[in-house]
């Protein structure tokens, strides 16, 4: 920053010359040099800015040229004039302390002797060094934001560097005055961004907001939040931070949106601590269009079995498709909800339903409008939803989303014909008072599956990697998927239509399509082979419990 007039005259080499302020403005005029002259059109040698440093050797022509004198030095737009009283001035004539409060030309008397030379090296060595830290800070400024866009950092990241820097708050939103990233400085989260949409948009623009994209297809703003002074260096470092979130818009334009990037931003940070404050959490959430006020939060993951595909590009287009999906889902139910891409196609968010409303019925709405979204994509032949426990508190909600997700992954890994078990579809099962026993009807699909629905494929799913349960199935299906593969049979999938139908061998044998007797031959050797009773309750657990792990191994593989 330039010194002022004011820090000049208060450098010791200036004290020493006793000076007195005679009249003129404002001492705070920035002094960008020191010059030193007697020559009474020196202004025409002048570009603005300087001390002038003088004898007064132009105030002894008379009263009509030092007014024209004074009058040409206020025009060239000098900061001050210095006038070393002596010989040829012994004190300042009274027009130039009038002319000098008229022009509000500062103009201050030396009365004693000094070496101007010590004023002006003084001066300059704090110019040059002020200049030198200018282009030092100027150079920081270039090569930090330079290999942030080479690293494609994240929109939250270059927001933090550039508030870092100033150490001031910085807000980045979209046109709609949504709060996409920003970093609190000297003040909370939440009491900064309390009625934003309102305080945005009565900001006028100028030093401190900074549009954000390229000149013809703005996207967003940049704005700084201080009360301090402006400086060309705030101004320096929100117009390169906006360029690097323009190229980094313009990188990922065929990515998932910026409003859906900080909506992922947050719920990151809430689930890895970086948030810890609720009335923060919910300030932010609220900026991004989340429904705060009077509402429970609950956490959801969609999880969709889909084609395989190989290429990079494509699964990437499909992930960006089901979460548009998803969104389009929220707003035909008319919900609010935060949303975050995860690991291949699934999407993880956390919903807000109104205390007044009913938990199941809200769910049933907003899950049924979304997997009827998301099945439309290209590819995806399967949608779960897996919900976790509600919470009046976001934070706690957010953290709840790796359970949500555990749900979903195993109510993919059901089989369409036995994802619906008698305990998960309700009602939609009913017992047929028949001699054969029990007999499902139809149903339609669940909604959503809360912890409640995996049950046994739940635990597994959690310990299917571990050698011991590995083991474990190994030992109690081997010899059977051995005799599969030796003679070309398929045991194993009598078994497992065995287990499912409970052990009735009525529906099983109509569901196979062959005769009781043949049915009877085959668990026979299914019998024999494994050296098990199937009629044991024990046997049949252990057996359909080593068939999960398999199922559920095989479709981590797949994964």
């Amino acid at each position: 920053m330039l010194l002022s007039v004011a820090d000049v005259l208060a450098m010791p080499v200036v004290r020493a010359g006793e000076p007195q302020v005679a009249g003129g403005g404002s001492l705070d005029r920035p002094v960008r040099w020191v010059h030193v002259s007697d020559l009474p059109d020196v202004a025409e040698l002048l570009v603005g800015g300087e001390l002038m440093l003088t004898t007064g050797l132009a105030l002894t022509g008379g009263d009509e040229s030092t007014v024209a004198y004074l009058r040409s030095l206020a025009a060239a737009g000098v900061a001050g004039l210095v006038v070393e009283l002596g010989a040829a001035v012994p004190e300042l004539p009274r027009v130039v302390v009038e002319l000098a409060d008229e022009l509000e030309l500062p103009v201050v008397a030396l009365h004693r002797v000094t070496r101007f030379v010590e004023i002006t090296e003084a001066v300059h060595r704090v110019i040059v060094a002020d200049q030198y830290a200018e282009l030092e800070f100027a150079r920081t400024v270039h090569e930090t934001f330079t290999e942030l866009s080479v690293r494609r950092a994240a929109l939250a990241e270059i927001v933090k560097t550039a508030a870092d820097m100033l150490d001031s708050s910085v807000v980045l939103e979209d046109l709609a005055h949504r709060v996409l990233a920003l970093t609190a400085r000297h003040t909370s989260t939440s009491a900064m961004l309390e009625n934003w949409e309102t305080t945005s948009r009565l900001l006028p623009d100028g030093w401190d907001v900074v549009a954000v994209g390229p000149h013809t297809q703005r996207w967003g703003r940049l704005i700084l939040r201080s009360s301090r002074v402006p400086t060309p260096r705030a101004r320096m470092v929100l117009e390169r931070a906006a360029q690097t979130l323009t190229l980094h818009r313009m990188i990922d334009k065929d990515r998932f949106g910026l409003h859906r990037q900080a909506q992922t931003g947050l719920i990151d940070d809430m689930v890895n601590g970086r948030v810890l404050d609720e009335r923060d959490a919910q300030a932010r959430a609220a900026a991004l269009g989340l429904l705060t006020r009077r509402v429970n939060y609950v956490p959801l993951a969609v999880a969709v079995a889909a084609l395989a595909e190989a290429d990079q590009v494509a699964r990437q287009r499909r992930s960006a498709g089901v979460l548009d999906a998803v969104t389009h889902g929220l707003g035909l139910s008319k919900a609010t909800a935060l949303t975050a891409a995860e690991h291949g196609d699934r999407v993880g968010m956390v919903l807000a339903v109104a205390r007044s409303a009913d938990l199941d019925d809200a769910l049933r709405a907003v899950c049924t409008a979304i997997t009827a979204e998301v099945r439309r994509v290209d590819g995806v032949h399967r949608v779960v939803i897996g919900v976790g426990a509600e919470g009046d508190s976001l934070l706690d909600t957010a953290r709840e989303l790796a359970h949500a997700s555990h749900v979903a992954e195993v109510a993919l890994s059901l089989e369409s014909s036995v994802s619906e078990s008698p305990r998960s579809r309700g009602t939609a099962w009913a017992r047929s008072a028949t001699a054969s026993g029990p007999v499902a009807r139809a149903a339609e699909p669940r909604p959503f599956y809360r912890s409640g629905d995996i049950r046994l494929r739940g635990l597994l799913s959690l310990i299917r990697s571990e050698p011991g349960v590995q083991s474990f199935a190994e030992t109690e299906l081997s010899a059977l998927l051995h005799y599969d593969i030796r003679h070309a049979a398929d045991l194993t999938r009598t078994l497992r239509q065995f287990l499912d139908v409970a052990g009735n061998k009525t529906e099983l044998a109509k569901r196979l399509n062959i005769s009781r007797p043949t049915l009877y031959d085959r668990l026979a050797r299914i019998e024999r082979i494994l050296d098990v009773d199937l009629e044991d309750g024990e046997s049949r657990t252990s057996l359909h419990t080593a068939l999960l792990i398999r199922d559920l191994s095989a479709d981590a593989d797949e994964s």
